[in-house]
């Protein structure tokens, strides 16, 4: 049976995803399209040779509208025969792309395949492919849901509540992930997924000083009375400094067959070894990462014990220390490079962003085994098991 191997992941910096951020200037067709150059100069592959690239975009409006990933790769000089397509599973775009990738190449559809994402969340804002007015649900959904479907801070909230975590508690574990971050970038761990672009060498938002008295002194960033009457368990103790924030950025892996990476001389960094998706309460909404960490380590036929390294998206502190009092998973294995609060969150390119940062963790430590899982909007996560070479 054929294997699936990624042999080039690449990222760029990740920039504030604000009318100021270090990459505001640059079309996400060209985000995407300097990952992708990157990680055909870095790979040495022939582009020609690539059957089809799927990217990860969740807005997809305006600038991010008509299949970004096909426009980016022909600004990114590929040949016109090579195909792209862009797909939409919110938070874990890319991370699908990942899977579905991956499969390509497995079931032999594909041989050489490229996984990517892009978002440029100060160009195009979150929601903004969405209509004043406008209903995006349905009346089924209505029907089903009377009391109202709620946002995804509100859903924060809510597994805040649920699994009674303090403030303290997610301001600590945001300032970790800032510590890791800033330290992962001091000794060079980053060197080799990021392709700097326009002169930003480095994630903007790291911020090496954070501490929890600085966190301590942010207002709730969601609080709203009308759901306070409806949930009143809520503590309102999430803010932007335990949540990810908004960003730019584009992501990229390499996907190939080991026969495949050994007839072009290529270098496997990890084997894709399992996936899962699955849908989960669409009110929670950001509780998918615990049955799909579940889910994936039954298709492997893996413990938690065995992982060596999580990679799991840090959309809110809630949402990681949730799923480690469900699993049981040991935080010091957890995001070593640091997470979403620190690096970054730009929807569409995060799945092939933790893929890439965990692929050059896992060579960095020597795992044998690492698990990435993400929630998304809606109910839904994506999970994978990848192994070391």
């Amino acid at each position: 049976m054929r294997d699936a191997v990624i042999v080039e992941a690449v990222r760029t910096p990740i920039g504030k995803g604000r009318p100021n951020g270090s990459l505001a200037h640059v079309h996400p067709v060209e985000l995407l399209a300097h990952t992708l150059r990157t990680l055909v100069e870095r790979s040495g592959v022939d582009p020609a040779l690539i059957d089809d690239v799927i990217g990860g975009t969740v807005d997809q409006v305006g600038e991010q509208a008509m299949n970004t990933t096909r426009y980016a790769v022909l600004s990114a000089g590929f040949p016109e025969s090579v195909p792209a397509t862009t797909v939409d599973r919110q938070c874990g775009s890319s991370q699908q792309a990942v899977h579905f990738a991956a499969q390509g190449v497995i079931s032999g559809a594909y041989d050489l395949v490229v996984a990517c994402g892009v978002e440029s969340m100060s160009r195009v804002p979150m929601w903004s492919n969405v209509p004043e007015g406008k209903d995006p649900f349905g009346p089924g959904v209505a029907e089903r849901y009377p009391e109202g479907l709620i946002p995804q801070g509100i859903s924060a909230e809510l597994i805040a509540a649920k699994w009674s975590l303090s403030r303290e508690e997610m301001d600590a574990f945001a300032v970790e992930s800032h510590r890791k971050a800033a330290a992962a970038w001091e000794v060079g761990l980053f060197a080799d997924e990021v392709a700097p672009l326009d002169g930003v060498t480095r994630d903007e938002c790291v911020r090496p000083g954070s501490s929890t008295e600085v966190l301590a002194g942010l207002k709730p960033a969601y609080y709203d009375p009308a759901f306070g009457e409806r949930f009143p368990q809520i503590d309102w103790n999430v803010t932007a400094g335990n949540a990810s924030p908004v960003n730019d950025g584009a992501s990229a892996v390499l996907i190939t067959s080991s026969e495949t990476a050994a007839r072009l001389g290529l270098r496997p960094l990890a084997r894709l070894h399992s996936f899962a998706v699955t849908g989960s309460d669409p009110l929670l909404m950001l509780t998918g990462v615990v049955p799909a960490t579940e889910k994936v380590l039954r298709k492997a036929s893996l413990t938690l014990d065995d992982i060596d390294l999580f990679e799991v998206n840090e959309a809110f502190s809630s949402v990681v220390l949730a799923w480690r009092q469900e699993t049981g998973a040991d935080l010091s294995k957890v995001n070593v490079h640091g997470g979403a609060i620190a690096i970054g969150h730009p929807l569409g390119a995060s799945g092939t962003r933790l893929t890439t940062t965990l692929v050059h963790a896992m060579r960095a430590r020597g795992a044998r085994y690492a698990l990435q899982t993400m929630c998304e909007a809606g109910g839904l996560a994506n999970a994978m098991v990848l192994e070391g070479l």
